[in-house]
């Protein structure tokens, strides 16, 4: 049995009331240990250990911080097989993209912030008429808090940590509870990396305790928070009357727009990895597909005959293309919505079903499922699945194409497949999303920001614009007259 223990202050400690929840392998439903339910003394004890810790890290120089990084980043590569199987049987996502690009992903981020943080800079403004120099100071926060989800559990924590750690923050982390066993492993490598005790403290449980006892502490200055809508927006409320810096990314609900023009086997291959890929629990999958007409019967046909391609099997299998969802209430959430399609006058066109997998026959699998809608107003368009579900309809014109990707709360990101240059600067322009790919999916340079717009959230994160998140700037005047 794996204990999933509390990592403060550089060692690994039981949760202070001794509450533990169950952590389960989705892949088989079987319980394969235990994980801290921490509460607000098990967040105090972290906040104190950062607070400590702080005193020394944020004085620390660059090119220190950037030498842990980097040592971080190594010994991720150097477990990755290690790392990769833990994130499979604790999320449920194919090994094989666990070792492609979960963990790769992990490992660079740590390297790309400990170069990045070497490079950031700031400003300066001559006043020459008055005599005097402004310039900019970028100071650490203090202590910060980054919770984390459970779909892409090692990657989007990391994302937040170590650009939080790059520029000489302490961080008390979250990692979700649902999926938290890569996020426990972290510790041990941080530690032989020469990260300072107290420097990264990590405390798992509920998001209800642990989750709210770190937004709510009077004294850590910032949450970075990806996941739910509604979950961001419950955390705004608490942090907003201790005017905390806030970074949310979160849901969305992502057009992916296609038009008769397009490199169209570049398209078809693209958009069911935009559909699928680790079973639809990305934020950022193409979830509403819309078709220009003249291509639409074509597209159908050809993309069910794709998906049927698929594999859904155990996640530790390398020929495995979709595993498991991550947990039960999950799995049933995603059906739930199935069964709506008959009252929101869709059609259901391929899957539907949940899977029973050999070896598993307790996970939580379920069919790739496309839906025909009628209606982009419908339920199924309108709401975050987050799971192997795409809904399909056709357009006739660019205007009513974009006016559809537009007419729903979210605005995390958009694809548009075309080779018309003009319709793409156009589209780039009026669609209302933070993220753009054309002709493309999930290509991502860490440089530039990433974030959404609208209830997908507040704030970036990527490049500069987080290590500006994760600073304070001072003005400082000096008159040399």
């Amino acid at each position: 049995m794996i204990a999933v223990k509390n990592y403060i202050n550089g060692a690994y400690q039981k949760p202070d009331r001794d509450l533990w929840l169950d952590a389960i392998d989705p892949s088989t439903g079987k319980v394969y240990g235990k994980i801290s339910n921490s509460s607000s003394e098990d967040v105090e004890r972290a906040y104190q250990a950062g607070k400590q810790a702080f005193k020394t890290w944020s004085k620390t120089s660059v090119e220190k911080r950037s030498e842990i990084l980097s040592k971080i980043a190594d010994l991720i590569e150097a477990n990755i097989d290690k790392l990769a199987e833990a994130e499979s049987m604790d999320n449920g996502k194919p090994i094989r993209l666990a070792k492609t690009v979960d963990i790769p992903r992990a490992a660079h981020n740590f390297r790309f912030f400990s170069h990045a943080i070497t490079q950031f800079f700031s400003e300066s403004h001559d006043q020459i008429s008055q005599k005097s120099i402004n310039f900019t100071l970028r100071q650490p926060i203090g202590v910060v808090g980054c919770i984390s989800p459970w779909n892409l559990p090692l990657y989007l924590l990391t994302w937040k940590i170590a650009p939080a750690l790059a520029a000489g923050n302490c961080v008390v982390a979250k990692p979700s509870e649902v999926a938290p066993y890569t996020a426990f492993l972290l510790g041990k490598l941080c530690s032989e990396a020469g990260l300072p005790k107290g420097v990264l403290n990590m405390i798992h449980g509920c998001g209800a305790t642990a989750g709210q006892a770190i937004v709510e502490h009077p004294d850590i200055k910032a949450i970075s928070f990806t996941g739910g809508t509604q979950t961001g927006a419950h955390i705004a409320k608490a942090a907003a009357p201790l005017f905390k810096k806030l970074s949310l990314e979160l849901g969305g609900k992502n057009p992916n727009i296609i038009f008769a023009d397009c490199d169209y086997e570049n398209m078809l291959q693209t958009t069911v990895k935009s559909s699928f890929t680790n079973q639809g629990q990305i934020c950022l999958c193409g979830s509403r597909i819309f078709v220009e007409k003249s291509l639409y019967n074509q597209f159908k046909c050809d993309f069910i005959e794709k998906i049927k391609q698929l594999k859904v099997g155990l996640p530790s299998e390398e020929s495995t293309d979709i595993g498991a969802l991550v947990s039960k209430p999950h799995l049933d959430k995603v059906l739930g919505y199935i069964e709506k399609t008959a009252q929101e006058r869709a059609t259901i066109l391929y899957g539907g079903n949940r899977v029973f997998v050999r070896g598993g026959e307790d996970g939580y699998y379920m069919q790739p499922t496309v839906i025909e809608v009628s209606s982009n107003d419908c339920i199924l368009n309108q709401e975050e699945i987050f799971g192997p579900v795409v809904t399909i309809m056709p357009f006739e014109t660019d205007k009513e194409a974009l006016a559809l990707a537009n007419a729903v709360p979210y605005g995390l990101s958009a694809s548009i497949w075309t080779n018309n240059l003009k319709r793409s600067l156009h589209f780039s322009e009026q669609l209302q999303t933070g993220i753009v790919w054309v002709n493309t999916w999930m290509q991502r340079d860490l440089r530039t920001p990433f974030g959404g717009v609208k209830s997908s959230g507040v704030g970036r994160e990527g490049g500069f614009e987080v290590l500006r998140f994760f600073t304070e700037a001072k003005n400082v005047c000096i008159n040399y007259e």
